[in-house]
């Protein structure tokens, strides 16, 4: 059954204002939703896109662990176990706050900055329906506007963000990441990452490998490429050239990167933060976003960079938000 509390007290004379807008506080009992969370079409179509490294990362630790299991006369199958449960891991608040420190480079909110955050997060929990103290706020010491969401309960936002938006601009940046949690966007990314790791570092330790063919006599390096070549062509032709599909996976996850923002955006603006969140947007136009992108789209890896590049154009976002409020009208 979902839950509801009352709203925050209002504010009396005498007491110390409160740090958000008036247009960010409805009024009435806030209802906490039973399904606060999920994972959408992206979010799937991520995972999806990760399954082939996924499955050589289980090959990997599979024949490591074999290999180990002989070596130190311990059950083999210890070792491929219990990587495979590390991924939930990813919902484990101990183990988040070791990432949000120690990979993610975030630090705890100061007195005077939850003073800040805390109440405009609460208002956006609030419309969405969510519980927020499921939630962890952390702050990113960064001189530009921005945010992230990431594990199963991790929301950051820059310093410079909070110091210097509006509490209604600020509250469009946080509905956007509460998106990223709300569509399964958060954890399906760090899963994947996490899964996909051991092939990642085997494809790294091959291509040293084969960068040091050059220093083997020659007939010793040509024993090596036909014989390299022979297992590629016999992979290949077993597999029906799905061997190579790892190859377009960069820019096919870009490309679902990319349409993940845009989701997160609807999920902002289906909060009532459109006109806010493209605010923020506008300023970072101001800011020369433009003259960037028109300087990367004029160098020789200018396509390249944009099919590899994880979120859309300002622009683009700009444009996709205007749609929605002209379609709600």
């Amino acid at each position: 059954m979902p839950m509801s509390y009352e709203p925050a007290e209002p504010h009396t004379p005498g007491s110390s204002p409160p740090n958000h807008d008036d247009e960010l506080r409805r009024p009435g009992r806030i209802h906490i939703a039973a399904r606060q969370r999920g994972a959408d079409i992206t979010a799937l179509g991520s995972l999806a896109l990760h399954l082939p490294h996924a499955v050589a990362s289980v090959a990997i630790v599979f024949a490591l662990s074999y290999a180990l299991g002989h070596v130190s006369r311990l059950p083999w199958p210890l070792f491929p176990t219990c990587w495979l449960l590390s991924g939930a891991l990813v919902f484990h608040r101990p183990c988040e706050r070791l990432l949000a420190r120690w990979l993610f480079c975030l630090r705890h909110p100061t007195p005077q900055e939850g003073a800040r955050l805390r109440p405009v997060w609460r208002e956006v929990t609030a419309r969405a329906g969510v519980d927020a103290n499921a939630y962890q706020l952390w702050i990113e010491e960064s001189d530009g506007i921005n945010a992230l969401a990431a594990a199963g309960h991790i929301v950051g936002v820059t310093s410079h963000a909070l110091r210097t938006l509006p509490p209604a601009q600020l509250a469009g940046v946080l509905a956007h990441e509460l998106g990223h949690h709300a569509r399964g966007h958060a954890w399906a990314s760090l899963l994947s990452l996490w899964y996909a790791l051991p092939a990642r570092l085997a494809w790294r330790v091959l291509l040293r490998l084969v960068a040091r063919l050059g220093r083997l006599p020659t007939s010793a390096a040509v024993v090596v490429i036909g014989v390299s070549g022979a297992a590629l062509v016999a992979l290949a032709t077993a597999t029906y050239g799905l061997i190579f599909l790892p190859l377009a996976t960069p820019y096919l996850v870009a490309a679902v990167s990319r349409r993940s923002e845009l989701r997160a955006d609807e999920h902002a603006a289906g909060l009532g933060f459109a006109p806010h969140l493209m605010a923020v947007l506008y300023q970072e136009c101001d800011q020369g976003e433009s003259r960037r992108t028109t300087a990367a789209a004029s160098t020789k890896d200018g396509l390249i960079a944009r099919l590899l590049d994880s979120h859309p154009d300002v622009h683009t976002r700009l444009h996709h938000l205007q749609a929605y409020l002209e379609n709600r009208h």
